[in-house]
């Protein structure tokens, strides 16, 4: 079974106050129980006090924590990094209007590259778990149904999940390393994806 886990980082608003990029990234691994321990044992290692929150999350951790973090997600075997990078300044102004339809367009060029890579075979068992970030029903659907159709083009044997982060520690995992990649492109700063560039094997500009 191959585990395929799909975050984000950024955001898709087109305003001044808005991110100028947008990453969207997968974590490929065989052995997801890797990845999660990885997250376990982040936030065992917490302050007491810090221990009551369920969920890690990049942007609220401090320093040290995303360090720790990352460091064991690229000790981590069996663990590869696909990353789509969105430059928000060359989206088309008719795309820029329809930020549901961009996302899935997006997810699911992502999605293309482990058959274009060769990272995955045809017939190989996949599971897909994606962060949910809509709790529409119908856009939820919708997103679900657009990846299925163009997903059978290319693996006969596959399942969606989408679920929020808060109940799956390898989401929690992705967003890390999406952050340390959206880090390098919005602020210049390469500190935290220097720490797992090595894992990354796809990191493609979209509309460059």
């Amino acid at each position: 079974m191959s585990y395929i886990f799909l975050d984000e980082s950024g955001d898709l608003g087109f305003s001044e106050e808005s991110s100028k990029w947008f990453i969207l990234t997968i974590v490929f691994t065989n052995n997801h129980r890797c990845v999660e321990k990885c997250v376990k044992k982040i936030h065992h290692g917490l302050k007491k006090k810090y221990k009551k929150v369920s969920e890690l999350h990049a942007y609220h951790c401090d320093a040290t924590t995303k360090k720790r973090i990352l460091r064991l997600l690229a000790q981590a075997q069996d663990l590869k990094i696909l990353s789509v990078v969105l430059n928000k300044k060359k989206v088309y102004i008719d795309l820029q209007n329809q930020k549901n339809y961009l996302y899935n367009y997006t997810a699911n060029i992502l999605l293309d590259r482990l058959s274009s890579k060769n990272v995955l075979s045809k017939k190989e068992q996949i599971k897909i778990i994606i962060d949910q970030r809509e709790t529409n029903k119908f856009l939820k659907e919708n997103f679900e149904n657009y990846l299925k159709s163009n997903l059978k083009k290319q693996f006969d044997n596959f399942e969606i999940k989408i679920k929020p982060s808060h109940t799956e520690k390898c989401l929690q995992a992705v967003d890390f390393i999406s952050w340390a990649i959206f880090r390098k492109y919005e602020q210049s700063d390469y500190e935290y994806y220097e720490i797992i560039k090595d894992k990354i094997i796809e990191e493609n500009l979209l509309f460059p």
